[in-house]
């Protein structure tokens, strides 16, 4: 089961804040715990909304929203991406993540579960998402 650790924005990520070398220190750590661990697939840090872009989907047309975004606590500030036995190791791990900001303002990780190709009902297009899968595996490998 794969699941995404979110961490949501906040005033001082919007405004670009960096985290302290103590935070930076911690989160470092845990990382390595969930690598150790085998259960690390991916994560990453996001940059402020000011530099980001959405793309509005309305009746078939496309246009590009600059940001920023005035709803901080719809932003996202970062993930991890694991892949664990259960719903309870996922919240395991998530209980263990670094503050990722200074308190008293806190903060908030959400968890989500990534669909699985097997979730879907056999079609083409899951045959076409697999084999999609498959070569993004290989070019991982050589990469």
């Amino acid at each position: 089961m794969r699941f995404m650790m979110i961490v949501k924005a906040t005033k001082d990520s919007e405004a670009g804040k960096m985290p302290s070398a103590e935070l930076l220190s911690a989160m470092g750590k845990y990382n390595e715990e969930l690598l150790k661990a085998g259960v690390l697939l991916d994560l990453a840090g996001l940059h402020p909304s000011v530099r980001g872009v959405r793309i509005q989907l309305s009746d078939g047309k496309r246009s590009v929203i600059e940001g920023p975004f005035a709803e901080t606590k719809e932003l996202i500030a970062g993930y991890w991406l694991i892949e664990v036995k259960s719903k309870q190791e996922a919240i395991d791990w998530a209980l263990r993540v670094p503050c990722p900001f200074d308190v008293p303002q806190g903060g908030h990780i959400e968890l989500r579960q990534v669909f699985e190709l097997s979730d879907f009902a056999p079609s083409p297009a899951v045959d076409r998402a697999s084999a999609l899968g498959e070569e993004l595996a290989k070019r991982a490998k050589t990469s």
